[in-house]
């Protein structure tokens, strides 16, 4: 329909005529004049209603749900990340506490070995310079790490700085095939050079082929020239398997390390090396062997009126019972010894060694 005036003014008039249609029912109430006509409006489009609303509810229903479904998306959502920060809450209570173990780990052992050390934290892992067990630590040279300083934890040797940029540096792992460290036996002193072999034992080659070694010795680095790599007396680990002598001029012997390479967190950077070589204090004490249990056995005194060795009253005695002789004379001379003492004339004593007169 165009925009005239008559349709202007037919849309004015159909207004008007609805506000007065309006009107007249609201005062007419029940007795309303178009409640005839309203009756007749829904019997015919009441129908038709109800079958739209049928056609149309499930299509509002399911938009409905699809709404709801967001709702409820969005609320698992919340719930999930308000559980997920929880966890990471308590995760990292635990975590704390780990750290401050091997914090508190690192600090006896720079204590005990007068190692001026730069605590750091590994952040990353992997060969970004071709090795094989390198790890990333989040100090570099910034805070004074230079190439070639030992590396340690609380437990004992990690490795060596290779490669320091301004604030990380790469770490050469004790265990991998190309580190090599200079060791010194506990308390024997013999010297020898550990190379790593990856999640196996360090091999060990003493330089003495006829040293004696045997499973539970422990090791330390011998130390270097100027203190680099490797400061002296850092504990590196425990001889596990010694190779038999075979008359060669070195022996093998395998070495379990004392640092757990695959789960590495908090370490320290030897900055300042000891003034004198510590040896073997560094090395963790040994646990101590249990106690031997001793049993003492106390005699029981005598009762009173008894003696010593006596037996009481009811008690059989433990002496052996001596064999009575078994030749049959010497049980029956006793017996005929007093028959013939009865037969003698009264008065008259019968020697038995007496012989009878032989004369009739």
């Amino acid at each position: 329909m165009r925009d005239t005036r008559e349709s202007r003014l037919l849309l004015v008039l159909l207004v008007a005529i609805a506000f007065a249609l309006i009107t007249v029912d609201i005062r007419g109430g029940q007795e309303s004049p178009v409640d005839g006509a309203r009756q007749a409006a829904a019997a015919v489009f009441g129908p038709v209603e109800n079958g739209v609303a049928a056609a149309v509810d499930p299509i509002g229903n399911a938009i409905g749900a699809v709404r709801d479904s967001g709702e409820r998306h969005n609320r698992i959502a919340a719930l999930e990340k308000e559980n997920a920060e929880l966890k990471a809450e308590l995760g990292s209570d635990d975590r704390n506490r780990n750290r401050l173990r091997e914090l508190d780990a690192l600090l006896k052992t720079a204590g005990a070995g007068q190692y001026g050390i730069k605590g750091a934290q590994v952040i990353g892992i992997g060969a970004a310079q071709g090795f094989s067990w390198t790890v990333t630590i989040d100090v570099g040279a910034r805070d004074g790490i230079q190439r070639d300083m030992t590396v340690l934890n609380g437990a004992g040797l990690v490795g060596r700085v290779t490669t320091v940029g301004p604030s990380t540096s790469t770490v050469l792992l004790a265990n991998d095939p190309d580190f090599t460290v200079g060791t010194r036996l506990e308390k024997s002193d013999e010297l020898g050079f550990a190379t790593g072999q990856g999640d196996r034992p360090l091999l060990v080659q003493l330089l003495n082929g006829k040293a004696k070694v045997k499973p539970g010795d422990r090791l330390v680095t011998f130390g270097s020239a100027g203190d680099r790599p490797f400061v002296p007396g850092v504990p590196v680990g425990e001889i596990v398997r010694v190779d038999p002598m075979g008359g060669g001029l070195t022996r093998n012997v395998y070495v379990r390390p004392y640092v757990g390479f695959s789960k590495l967190d908090i370490v320290g950077v030897v900055v300042q090396a000891p003034r004198s070589d510590p040896r073997d204090t560094v090395l963790p004490q040994k646990p101590k062997p249990a106690p031997t249990v001793t049993v003492t056995v106390t005699a029981k005194p005598p009762a009173d009126g008894e003696q010593a060795g006596e037996q009481p009253q009811g008690q059989a005695a433990d002496r052996p019972v001596q064999d009575q002789p078994q030749d049959p004379q010497a049980r029956d001379e006793p017996q005929d010894q007093e028959q013939d003492q009865a037969r003698a004339p009264q008065g008259q004593a019968r020697n038995p060694n007496d012989q009878e007169d032989a004369t009739p």
